[in-house]
């Protein structure tokens, strides 16, 4: 069924998975924590099951893999977090490629009078710079990272309070993502939800999703209704 962009009046998108493919900078990162660590490397593939519910989620997922055992996982999450945003911020976007048809995408909700939020589990400090690196910072109205509420995705919490901020209603507001986390929340915040059949979700078939919809590039949207 074509996806009619009237039924909008605004949309909420991921970052990670679906506007900017970041498994390099993760793993670039993750590594050079884990250097400072003296624990073993981590590679692409598991980090990529890993992503979408927070960094301190990460860390904590990266260091139960590397190690042999889970005792003292606080101790080691407390060395290990500051390093990791030590390097993270140092390398943010070195090693990210933003998805093919996503500017299109873009502006093709902008061409039809959406407005636009960027909502992520990522923390702010990381995906501002992100966002302005590689030129999306002038499609979105507001930005909110995983620290910006009380709770993450897939809470509803942070879609209906970026509904607040857009103005708008969520039945009137589409989710735009890639992965459960997003079709969860959006579901619970009463937001229609698409999904993007790349990006990251961890690990399981992303059309097994409960989502309205999947789209191959975010590209599609102007082409569609």
């Amino acid at each position: 069924m074509p996806l009619d962009l009237s039924n909008f009046d605004a949309a909420i998108v991921d970052l990670d998975g679906t506007m900017v493919d970041t498994i390099g900078d993760f793993v670039v990162a993750l590594n050079r924590m884990l250097d400072d660590l003296a624990l073993p490397h981590i590679d692409a593939p598991t980090v990529e099951a890993m992503v979408g519910k927070g960094s301190e989620h990460l860390i904590h997922s990266v260091l139960q893999q590397v190690r042999a055992t889970s005792e003292d996982d606080e101790t080691w999450f407390e060395r290990a977090w500051p390093r990791y945003q030590h390097h993270y911020l140092a390398i943010n976007g070195e090693h990210a490629e933003v998805y093919a048809g996503v500017v299109q995408g873009l502006s093709a909700l902008r061409a039809r009078g959406l407005r636009l939020a960027c909502l992520t589990n990522k923390p702010t400090a990381f995906a501002r710079p992100l966002l302005a690196s590689k030129g999306l910072t002038e499609f979105f109205d507001v930005m909110f990272g995983g620290d910006a509420f009380d709770k993450k995705k897939p809470d509803p919490l942070p879609l209906l309070k970026a509904c607040e901020a857009l103005g708008t209603r969520p039945a009137r507001t589409l989710m735009l993502g890639d992965s459960s986390n997003d079709a969860k929340a959006a579901r619970a915040a009463g937001c229609p939800v698409i999904l993007v059949s790349y990006g990251y979700n961890h690990g399981e078939p992303i059309r097994e999703v409960d989502a309205d919809g999947f789209i191959d590039s975010l590209a599609d949207l102007g082409q569609k209704g």
